[in-house]
């Protein structure tokens, strides 16, 4: 890879676990969508983000699970939803993404490392 980051410019992005409120159907998106609501814990609240992941998960899947995601990024605005964190999965060649989460239940807002 070309673009190394160094351990302090990794050390600036915030990935935290959270757990999926809600989840609602974004018909106004460009690509199929799911707008959701997510709690990092106390001292991070409840952020909103949209994501593609409606290819490989039903409404029904996401609701209580477990997610990684980027917290510190700017928001987005992405139609008239505004977008407060990145989801991360793993992207497939034909855009299939598999999301990160842990293997256990664990305390919203803990920090990935």
């Amino acid at each position: 890879m070309e673009n190394n980051l160094s351990w302090q410019e990794f050390e600036k992005v915030a990935m935290r676990v959270g757990t999926i409120l809600a989840v609602d159907d974004f018909p106004e998106a460009r690509k199929p969508a799911y707008q959701l609501t997510i709690d990092f814990g106390a001292d991070i609240g409840i952020r909103k983000t949209s994501a593609q992941i409606t290819k490989r998960y039903l409404k029904s899947d996401l609701l209580n699970r477990q997610i990684v995601a980027v917290v510190n990024f700017p928001k987005k605005q992405i139609g008239k939803f505004m977008s407060e964190c990145l989801i991360l999965g793993a992207v497939g060649d034909n855009g299939d993404v598999v999301l990160l989460a842990p293997d256990f239940k664990i305390e919203n807002g803990l920090r990935i490392g």
